[in-house]
């Protein structure tokens, strides 16, 4: 046999080989095809997913996240109407119930490690800080408007008149607690959350208690900066959408300088053209006399200067711009203030929004909550609101506020600060100015003195 046909008998056995192999494959198939997943190409598949797989249409999820969206816009805002025209009571518990969720969201952050590191009481130390921050700064708030009832009751007066060195007692006793709950190997951890915990109390519960302020001073400081704030909001993705072009700020890369100065502007007009409007309610310009008043029952007041007209000088160079034509205007000193306003709820206020936006990027998060659908959480949506507050309340403060003393001030002024004898004398001094004026006869001034002096 020659080398030629020995190479192709080799090669006729190895295909014989392949062969036998193959036959035994494609007999061997039908018998484990149970456990192979069939793959379908694009063709035969034609469009159509296996029967295993849930359908995932993302147009469907988005028009049904706008819907969901939507909706509870509509339920927030028309909830926000009602409890509006409930009074000031019913507004100061949404403020404190959007102060306590927004506290429990941001918590909420730091609590799932400290779990996970067993760290004892950390969850209730929070709490403990919050309730502890509350007595201290809302309390005083309250006192006012139940004299009565707290000045009949010997331990609520104890606390009146021990309001402060109470608060620091109950504080010292938390700072304790914390230090007797160190943990050795997680001392940076839970010093970490201690300043969180801190922070939290500084730009929420603080600056809720000062939006509460701006309620007691009357619902119009309350209602005009909470709206300029979501028209704000409204007008930078409107503007923004339609002439943005430059990025503003790289941790909301959404955000254009078009967008926010065509906010702006928007807002701008606003605020002048809702002053306009929401001044001439006595319900909405009045201080808060009782937290029994509502939209249907409230008392009026003598307002404030700068819901009064006023006349003004122009300037000579405005009179000679229009011929000297007009030399006096007359308008609402709130105009200017409302202005004032709108130009804080346009460039600094959404630096909140900016803060929340890079904690959300700093913990990996979406949303803060899922507490309103299609909105996220309640710090998702009042980030900016705090901080409008705020500023709100010491803007008032500062440039509106008349400083007029009330009944209850002087009232508290009188039983903290003077001793029973004094408050007797006191009582005696008014009900003889009483006299003079004709309110009160001799008969029954004599009668009142004998009463107080026996």
């Amino acid at each position: 046999m020659s080398k030629n046909d020995s190479i192709n008998n080799k090669r006729t056995d190895v295909d014989v080989d392949a062969h036998a192999h193959s036959d035994a494959a494609s007999i061997k198939t039908p018998a484990t095809s149970a456990s192979i997943t069939p793959s379908i190409s694009k063709n035969e598949n034609d469009g159509k997913t296996s029967k295993n797989e849930p359908v995932v249409n993302e147009k469907e999820k988005k028009k049904q996240a706008f819907v969901t969206r939507t909706i509870w816009t509509f339920v927030m805002i028309a909830g926000f109407f009602v409890v509006l025209a409930s009074g000031h009571l019913p507004i100061i518990i949404m403020v404190l119930i959007f102060q306590l969720l927004t506290f429990k969201e941001i918590i909420a952050l730091t609590s799932e490690p400290a779990r996970d590191k067993k760290i004892p009481y950390n969850r209730s130390l929070n709490w403990y800080f919050l309730i502890a921050t509350w007595y201290y700064l809302d309390f005083p708030s309250f006192v006012d408007f139940f004299q009565e009832e707290i000045f009949s009751n010997k331990f609520l007066t104890l606390l009146v008149l021990n309001h402060k060195i109470v608060s620091y007692s109950l504080y010292m006793a938390g700072f304790i607690f914390f230090v007797w709950t160190l943990k050795k190997g997680y001392y940076k951890f839970q010093f970490a959350q201690l300043c969180v915990t801190h922070m939290t109390l500084l730009l929420v519960v603080f600056q809720a208690h000062l939006i509460i302020g701006n309620i007691l001073n009357g619902i119009f400081w309350f209602f005009l900066p909470s709206a300029l704030v979501i028209v704000n909001d409204i007008f930078a993705y409107i503007c923004g959408i339609t002439f943005g072009r430059t990025q503003l700020i790289e941790i909301s890369p959404k955000k254009t300088v078009e967008g926010f100065v065509g906010a702006w502007i928007c807002t701008g007009v606003a605020a002048v053209i809702g002053s306009l409007i929401l001044s001439k309610s006595d319900y909405l310009i009045c201080p808060a006399q009782n937290l029994s008043t509502h939209l249907y029952n409230y008392p009026s007041c003598e307002p404030n200067p700068v819901f009064i007209p006023q006349v003004y000088q122009l300037p000579q160079n405005i009179i000679d711009l229009f011929g000297g034509n007009i030399e006096l205007i007359t308008f609402k000193p709130v105009y200017f203030h409302a202005a004032i306003l709108a130009t804080f709820a346009s460039l600094i206020a959404p630096f909140g929004g900016f803060f929340a936006s890079g904690l959300k990027r700093a913990f990996g998060i979406k949303d803060f909550g899922d507490t309103i659908p299609g909105h996220g959480g309640i710090t998702d949506r009042f980030d900016c609101q705090f901080l409008m507050g705020s500023f709100t309340y010491l803007y008032y403060q500062t440039f509106i506020s008349n400083h007029n003393m009330n009944l209850g001030k002087v009232l508290q002024m009188a039983i903290i600060n003077l001793s029973a004898p004094q408050l007797i004398q006191l009582i005696k001094s008014i009900l003889r100015y009483l006299n003079r004026e004709g309110v009160v006869d001799n008969d029954k001034l004599q009668s009142i003195v004998d009463i107080l002096t026996n």
